[in-house]
């Protein structure tokens, strides 16, 4: 997640991810179908990507290396929904059947989790420190 400029606003979508070993390869494949530009994400030892509309200024996705701190995430575009308190809708998660399957941790415009529901469908929460800048 970063550099989108949506609002934050709970209930809302803030971001999309697609993790997968071959993310070089993704990356293209979508920037062809759909017309995406991208740019890298610097990860340290590799590169991410953020993706946007043809001559939009704001990026509205990502495709990742299923590496480092994605090893765990599973090969589908993950939805990150806003949330007023991670840790409230964790426990009510929790509560109603569902599963926390990757712990919080920060990203630079906040704090996400990914939860299984009690279908089985993934999706990440997301609780921003702060609006969009």
């Amino acid at each position: 997640m970063a550099d989108n400029q949506w609002p934050v606003v709970p209930g809302t979508v803030s971001w999309v991810d697609l993790t997968a070993p071959d993310a070089g390869r993704l990356r293209d494949f979508y920037c062809r179908v759909i017309g995406w530009e991208h740019r890298p994400v610097d990860m340290g030892a590799y590169s991410d990507y953020a993706l946007r509309p043809p001559g939009a200024e704001h990026f509205v996705a990502g495709v990742c290396h299923k590496q480092g701190p994605n090893a765990s995430l599973p090969p589908v575009w993950l939805v990150y929904f806003i949330v007023d308190n991670l840790d409230a809708s964790l426990s009510a998660c929790r509560e109603l059947g569902g599963k926390v399957l990757v712990e919080p941790r920060t990203v630079g415009e906040g704090i996400f989790a990914v939860i299984g529901d009690p279908a089985g469908a993934v999706c990440a929460l997301h609780q921003p420190t702060a609006a969009p800048q």
